[in-house]
């Protein structure tokens, strides 16, 4: 019992820290945009990350020469990883720090009811309710019936809504591949796909004036936040690490104060409220069914 409690606070340790490692990543991008464009921003993320993924495959002597690296499955993981980091850049872009980082921490609510959907998994009034609830802290957010809204929020949706194929698919990827060599075969995909953007936008892929600093910040910080946050959720129980997931809510928000001026309003409080709520009791009632799960099969 102590064991278990000991791996589920390193765990939990490790999510906070790969949210931050994220937040600041994050906003990096934006500040990159000062001096560089999406399609730049994009080319350096992954030309940066499959450098740093494919060293430590190696390192952990993981294989990069995998046949069912190019299988359907995987092929619409990365097809999905990739759009969702394109519109994650464009709405960085466009869009306040902390509204984006709200709006696409709302994942696992749509993951909730894509499992429904495609893969017909049972779920009570109880989770739809806040699966409905979590929906609406979105809406709330997003507020698409005001006179100001700003189109360059659907940024933030399609990166949402791409994320969370990623994850469904997730589901069904073979458990036996290593983390790092997904993650190397992601950038592998993504690559030709962000030197065309560059390519074809007539830009420069090494422009005057880059701040390397900040570039160095970005490819790090997020390459070392995805391998925490994949290590986090290997070491303990998922139902009492996954909610500290949001944590990287509070980070953007408070970056987004401090760094950018921006002006937290009520409805960006109340809808990320509503989001944190509803996300926590969709995985505390997950691990609730796999608990009833488990204890049925045992009985039988």
């Amino acid at each position: 019992m102590l064991t278990n409690q000991k791996k589920n606070s390193k765990g939990i340790l490790l999510m906070l820290i790969s949210m931050a490692f994220f937040a600041v990543g994050d906003t990096f991008v934006k500040i990159a945009g000062s001096f560089l464009s999406p399609a730049q921003i994009m080319f350096f993320l992954i030309s940066g990350g499959l450098i740093v993924f494919t060293v430590i495959a190696l390192i952990k002597g993981e294989k990069l020469l995998e046949r069912r690296a190019f299988s359907p499955i995987l092929l619409l993981r990365y097809c999905a990883e990739m759009l969702g980091l394109a519109a994650m850049i464009m709405g960085l872009m466009k869009v306040p720090l902390s509204v984006i980082g709200t709006v696409t921490q709302a994942s696992p609510i749509l993951v909730a009811a894509g499992a429904v959907i495609f893969f017909k998994e049972a779920v009570s009034w109880r989770r739809w309710t806040s699966i409905i609830v979590g929906f609406v802290g979105v809406v709330i957010v997003i507020q698409p019936g005001g006179q100001s809204l700003d189109y360059a929020i659907f940024w933030a949706v399609a990166a949402l809504l791409a994320f969370s194929i990623r994850d469904l698919v997730t589901r069904v990827t073979p458990p036996d591949i290593p983390s790092a060599s997904i993650a190397t075969f992601t950038m592998i995909a993504a690559f030709p796909f962000a030197m065309a953007w560059v390519f074809f936008s007539g830009e420069r892929f090494f422009p005057a004036g880059i701040d390397w600093a900040i570039v160095a910040g970005m490819i790090i910080l997020g390459s070392f936040g995805y391998l925490l946050l994949i290590t986090s959720l290997r070491i303990g129980d998922l139902s009492a690490i996954m909610p500290f997931r949001y944590s990287r809510i509070v980070f953007l928000l408070i970056l987004g104060v401090l760094v950018f001026g921006e002006r937290l309003s009520s409805s960006m409080l109340i809808g990320s409220t509503l989001i944190i709520l509803s996300g926590i009791y969709i995985i505390w009632r997950e691990k609730i069914a796999t608990k009833r799960l488990i204890d049925g099969k045992q009985t039988s």
